[in-house]
């Protein structure tokens, strides 16, 4: 599949590369790492990152506008989108071909192509790996893309904690950081968070509730993000703070937006992407999200994810 698409991207003259909705540093990462990589292997070909700006990732990557016409006769790559409801910018159909790479469970196999790798701990390590297969074929790294690849990896791995993280993500982050690029920079500007938002944290370690199972939850509704300065993909920052609570197997955390109810789910060991497939969503079978309307459905949530917990015990 790297070899057809590696063909594939040699053969247009336009690529534009999109990732999901409420970016992470991984969806930066993969889409903008490869559009530097390919700027840097191919020079005379228009290649553009898309889709609506996050300003928190503005450090890694500030994103390209393009008019629709640009699509005309494109090749479009999603990178770090497990389906087509979460592709940010809704002109990826109007490209010629459609490429999809990830490493979310393939449950909507979109695309032309398609390569997907639920093994690699972040899509980041899969632009890297793409790189070292084709690099005697003609694609080059440099210090940009290392330094967004890097920092992808990173971010989808909790710093190297996740268990999603294998000696190859070590292998590859090690080559990466021989690049000409400040680790600790990075680190900075992707872990530092303003006082009120450590301040919403506070409030999170001494208001979330636990259940039988494991079973823990954090609801945020928006007069109290509001209290705290706080906007919710600031807030959804903060999901993995339970991990390091003894006890707690599994939580959800509850961020109401304008228009739905974001679900925030985390595990340390039950598969709960289920659950969130259950609610429109989906992900990792750690590490999942989804989306409800009314807090009465709350409730919901917690009985599945209960029985999840129950069956893991």
């Amino acid at each position: 599949m790297q070899e057809k698409i590696l063909e594939t991207i040699k053969k247009y003259e336009t690529i534009i590369v999109h990732r999901h909705v409420r970016p992470d540093p991984d969806a930066y990462g993969s889409q903008c790492g490869l559009v530097e990589m390919l700027r840097a292997s191919f020079p005379e070909k228009k290649i553009y990152a898309v889709g609506r700006e996050e300003p928190s990732l503005h450090f890694m990557q500030r994103l390209d506008t393009i008019e629709d016409a640009v699509y005309n006769g494109a090749l479009v790559i999603v990178c770090d989108t497990a389906n087509t409801e979460r592709i940010c910018d809704s002109r990826y159909t109007l490209g010629d071909m459609l490429i999809k790479i990830d490493h979310h469970p393939n449950e909507d196999p979109y695309g032309d192509l398609l390569w997907v790798d639920t093994s690699a701990s972040s899509c980041s390590e899969m632009i890297y790996d793409f790189y070292l297969f084709g690099k005697e074929q003609g694609l080059n790294m440099n210090d940009k893309a290392a330094r967004l690849l890097y920092g992808g990896i990173v971010g989808d791995t909790g710093r190297f904690l996740y268990p999603s993280t294998t000696e190859k993500t070590f292998s590859h982050a090690g080559e990466l950081i021989q690049y000409n690029f400040s680790r600790t920079e990075l680190y900075d500007k992707m872990y530092e968070l303003d006082l009120n938002i450590i301040k919403l944290n506070g409030y999170i370690l001494q208001n979330f509730e636990l259940q039988e199972y494991g079973v823990a939850s954090v609801i945020l509704t928006k007069e109290l993000l509001e209290e705290f300065g706080a906007k919710p993909p600031e807030a959804s920052l903060l999901v993995s703070t339970l991990g390091d609570v003894k006890g707690i197997t599994a939580w959800v955390f509850f961020i109401e937006e304008d228009d739905q109810i974001r679900l925030r789910l985390r595990s340390k060991g039950p598969v709960i992407n289920g659950v969130a497939r259950k609610f429109k969503g989906g992900g990792h079978p750690l590490a999942a999200g989804a989306s409800i309307h009314s807090w009465d459905e709350v409730d919901l949530v917690l009985n599945e994810l209960r029985e999840v917990c129950k069956s893991h015990s």
